[in-house]
């Protein structure tokens, strides 16, 4: 990972809730289609809230990779406190509260114009994309070795 990112350093990301967004569309493949929720309400899935702070950290992140690197999630820790409905904006604001060599904490906190509906903590590890590439292959021959 490249210097400079440093605690205090903030940014925000924003996204347009759309249907594919929403808890009935949690995964759609389930029910012979009809989704894992169908009877739960037409809001924003708390799934779909923390993989927005998510990607707001890794935009925080994405000009300090050297080549050949990512970072995947690897904590996560927070609430979803209310509703957001179908064409509002989120907005996740991101702070680092710490970077400890390739792994940094972030404290992140959601609003959808109206109020905050999430907040708390997301920690990320900077990996090397081909070393995961590796790990993944072997485990992945330990899968195929089980069958």
């Amino acid at each position: 990972m490249k210097p400079g990112l440093i605690p205090g350093a903030a940014a925000s990301h924003a996204m347009t809730v759309g249907p594919t967004h929403l808890v009935p569309a949690l995964f759609a493949e389930a029910n012979e289609g009809a989704g894992a929720f169908p009877d739960m309400p037409a809001v924003l899935a708390t799934a779909q809230m923390v993989g927005l702070m998510e990607w707001a950290c890794v935009e925080m992140l994405r000009p300090y990779y050297e080549d050949g690197e990512d970072s995947v999630g690897i904590h996560v820790d927070v609430d979803h406190s209310a509703p957001t409905l179908p064409g509002q904006t989120v907005t996740v604001d991101a702070q680092v509260e710490s970077v400890d060599g390739r792994f940094v904490w972030f404290n992140v906190r959601a609003h959808d114009g109206v109020e905050v509906i999430g907040q708390g903590r997301h920690r990320r590890a900077v990996i090397d994309r081909a070393k995961f590439a590796d790990r993944l292959a072997d485990k992945a021959a330990r899968v195929a070795g089980k069958r």
